[in-house]
């Protein structure tokens, strides 16, 4: 590598050549091409650009080259805008490959990419999956261990894979029936006169369970994740207590107090098991994934619902009794004046109303109150109806992408 004051140092980007002095590469706007000059050995030079000749100094980098003259145009003006006919998401790659971000796209350009309904995760997690995108076809055939992994964690993948898929499933609604009949109050007597068939039933469902999840943690490429995602974790937490409860001295009822509470609240984790089913069904996957690119709208709409139910529930506490302490305004068939002693008992009734439940178990007696909650419920349609439009557009955008995502993983593997 020659990055000395008199050396010129080429950069070849999908075919098309800019030669720079050596000594600006040291100070290049462009992350990745300025880390060059801390390359010493060839191969840390290769972990950055695609191939190096040694001999002319230059490299080579295989990506868009008509990407490239606009990110260099951008270095010149000070202006980075979309390439014209090409995708928002594919010159995005090429703008984190190079170092840069969203930010430096121009105000119209950026809107455009807000367009796409992905958040700044999703996009670089696209751009990420992307570059691995060459190193996944060569694992297509890398042996029985990929067969493996393919096979229990892509249902679709084969047909052996269909057929685990189906079965997991069998499994999974045979346990949540068990689970669901053990709350009945004849499950006990039940219990006792087939016990033996209840046991068999609850071990082979559990075997299956641990057997899959121990073969899905062998096969992981990596551990770490695999331990760290929350399927994983309801898996393993649901799964403890029946191995717990078989070593202690009296089965289940051998643990008392905290310890049985404990136990019978990670049992009850069993019922998260039909959050799997999202693996296997195109509408569950289509919630998860709306629900993920919609947090901060979420999160924005908890928000104005929290300031609205603390407004509401004050307000409902000074009419219904903070402006009669002597309690004149009660109903007479009931206290309903103590419905509003607090403002965290109000709070109930300000967010029944404003999710426009109404139980009525409380309601206003006053005209002032009855008039607040009438309020309470306008104000809660309109605050419920404001990001209903844009999650909407999210659910059918995210259920086409995962519908031609799927249709095209099948017509890859079928061929």
């Amino acid at each position: 590598m020659k990055f000395g004051k008199k050396s010129v140092c080429v950069l070849n980007v999908g075919g098309t050549r800019y030669a720079f002095p050596g000594e600006v590469i040291r100070d290049f706007p462009l992350q990745r091409v300025s880390r060059l000059h801390a390359c010493v050995t060839e191969k840390e030079v290769l972990e950055v650009c695609d191939d190096y000749d040694q001999d002319s100094n230059e490299f080579f980098f295989d990506r868009h080259a008509q990407a490239f003259v606009f990110i260099m145009l951008y270095l010149r003006s000070g202006k980075l805008r979309f390439v014209p006919g090409v995708c928002a998401l594919s010159f995005y790659s090429e703008m984190l490959y190079w170092g840069l971000g969203s930010a430096h796209l121009e105000f119209c350009c950026q809107r455009r990419l807000d367009d796409t309904g992905y958040s700044e995760e999703d996009l670089i997690m696209r751009a990420e999956d992307n570059e691995s995108r060459s190193e996944v076809e060569v694992e297509k055939g890398s042996g029985w261990l990929e067969w493996m992994r393919r096979t229990f964690e892509e249902p679709g993948s084969s047909v052996a894979a269909q057929l685990l898929a189906l079965l997991s499933v069998i499994f999974v609604i045979v346990s949540m029936v068990m689970l669901c009949m053990s709350t009945l109050p004849d499950w006990n007597t039940a219990k006792h006169t087939t016990v033996e068939e209840h046991r068999i039933v609850e071990a082979v469902c559990i075997g299956w369970f641990t057997a899959e999840c121990v073969v899905r943690f062998l096969v992981a490429k990596d551990k770490l994740v695999f331990l760290c995602r929350p399927l994983n974790l309801i898996d393993v937490a649901a799964i403890t207590p029946y191995y717990v409860s078989m070593v202690m001295p009296g089965g289940a009822g051998g643990l008392s107090g905290v310890a049985g509470v404990t136990l019978r609240v990670l049992r009850m984790m069993r019922v998260f098991w039909l959050v799997k089913l999202a693996r296997h069904f195109l509408g569950l996957q289509t919630l998860g994934m709306t629900l993920r690119r919609c947090r901060h709208e979420m999160a924005t709409l908890a928000i104005f619902l929290t300031v609205a139910t603390a407004i509401y529930s004050a307000l409902a506490q000074l009419l219904e009794h903070g402006l009669d302490p002597d309690h004149h305004n009660l109903d007479d068939r009931s206290n309903r004046g103590g419905d509003y002693a607090s403002i965290p008992a109000a709070a109930w009734w300000a967010v029944i109303s404003m999710t426009t439940v109404g139980y009525g178990d409380v309601y206003p007696v006053t005209v002032g109150g009855r008039m607040l909650g009438g309020l309470c419920v306008v104000s809660g349609i309109v605050l419920l109806a404001l990001p209903i439009t844009f999650i909407y557009h999210s659910f059918v955008q995210c259920y086409n992408e995962l519908k031609l995502r799927s249709a095209r993983y099948t017509h890859t593997h079928a061929h």
